[in-house]
């Protein structure tokens, strides 16, 4: 179980005339991290500086973690960046800082506020989501039960991964219990529901 972030998010902080136009987006894997980056740099070529930094791995302890100054003086921008990161808990993530001179020069603690500020201003708007590895169980129901079920289901922490509308609804849930999700769907169809078990993948639980 790890948390990560739903969606892209980003910000612009100003500092001394100075641009940091921060990017967080997720990152399954690091040459995904390094397109985000890359992508920032092709966005903004007239940026002087395209600091970087990405948590990436499911696993506490053997997480692949990368930082870049980018030209900044060493230690000023990517791990500032890190830091935010790995403060909130993060992985799969990737975050730019692309920076267009001001013409004040800041310092090296100006800097790193900066790199760092942008970074902890954008995930102020991110939607964080925990990520579980969980049981799939696949179903069959009809068409009207769905609703009813899978409102009864949620409230047990069951998650509807899919519904494919055949000439029955096909409903793959997702679950931490499965010989429990199997006694809930045997109550709520009296027995008619013969639920599949599919095996396990991570599945995003809104926080």
């Amino acid at each position: 179980m790890f948390v990560t972030i739903a969606g892209s998010v980003a910000a612009e902080a100003i500092v001394k005339k100075s641009r940091f136009l921060a990017l967080i987006e997720r990152a399954e894997s690091e040459d995904a991290a390094r397109r985000v980056v890359a992508s920032a740099r092709s966005a903004h070529p007239g940026a002087g500086h395209h600091c970087s930094a990405f948590l990436i791995g499911d696993i506490a302890g053997a997480r692949i973690e990368r930082s870049s100054d980018d030209g900044e003086p060493t230690g000023t921008a990517g791990h500032p960046m890190l830091e935010v990161l790995a403060g909130r808990d993060l992985t799969n993530v990737v975050a730019v800082v692309s920076r267009y001179f001001g013409g004040t020069k800041l310092g090296t603690g100006g800097l790193a506020r900066a790199y760092s500020g942008a970074v902890a201003q954008a995930l102020t708007d991110a939607r964080l989501v925990r990520r579980e590895r969980r049981e799939l169980v696949r179903v069959e129901l009809s068409h009207t039960d769905v609703g009813r079920i899978e409102s009864e289901l949620r409230t047990r922490g069951v998650e509807v991964v899919s519904i494919e509308y055949l000439a029955r609804a096909a409903v793959t849930f997702s679950t931490v219990n499965p010989d429990l999700l199997e006694g809930l769907l045997a109550s709520s169809t009296a027995g008619e529901a013969r639920p599949e078990r599919l095996g396990s993948q991570y599945v995003d639980v809104a926080l």
